[in-house]
């Protein structure tokens, strides 16, 4: 069962959105643009806000969806909607339609976080997410704070232990994904929102 639930989780978190709208608003390989990313911020820098806006729909919908659909497959279980919670970021992260690559896992996380913990544990790590954009324009800084922040406070909350693991291992997934960004804030090169993407 749990294999199953994993298996359908990671196909739907492996469906590459930001990649399918930059080539529909005629990108032709978002990864040949900015970060190579297929998340909502690179799409913004390569292709533009409105299919920004809909890469950044369509993955926290399909975070959300698949926690809905392994907590069926299993029955109730929240084992099944944790286990997919992490199968579709590990989707999101590492396409088996796109060779691996894919986007960082954020708003597929966030989605996933606020069906699995409901919005009590999930906004305030959005309201911070927020607050650090707003006033630093590092989307890489917002992400990484409000990635770690859910898991600490579905602890702090009580949360169930399975489900908390997962938004652990979501948090380690997305903060693995931004070593990259990690480093360029700390020396100072991190690109800040707004900026266009060069394509390579």
């Amino acid at each position: 069962m749990v294999f199953a639930v994993g298996a359908v989780a990671y196909l739907v978190g492996a469906v590459p959105i930001g990649f399918l709208i930059a080539r529909a608003f005629g990108i032709g390989d978002l990864a040949r643009h900015g970060s190579g990313s297929t998340g909502a911020t690179n799409v913004l820098r390569a292709v533009g806000k409105l299919p920004a806006v809909l890469t950044l729909t369509g993955d926290v919908a399909k975070g959300a969806l698949v926690v809905w659909l392994g907590a069926q497959i299993a029955g109730g279980d929240a084992a099944g909607g944790a286990v997919a919670a992490v199968a579709a970021v590990v989707g999101n992260c590492w396409s088996v339609f796109l060779g691996f690559r894919g986007g960082k896992g954020v708003a597929t996380g966030l989605g996933a976080m606020l069906m699995l913990f409901g919005p009590l544990v999930s906004l305030p790590s959005l309201i911070v997410f927020l607050v650090v954009v707003a006033t630093t324009r590092y989307v890489s800084l917002g992400s990484l704070l409000g990635a770690v922040g859910i898991p600490v406070v579905a602890l702090a909350l009580g949360r169930p232990v399975v489900p908390v693991l997962a938004a652990a291992a979501v948090a380690l997934l997305i903060v693995g994904r931004h070593r990259q960004n990690i480093a360029r804030l700390l020396d100072g090169t991190e690109s800040r929102i707004g900026h266009r993407a060069p394509a390579s």
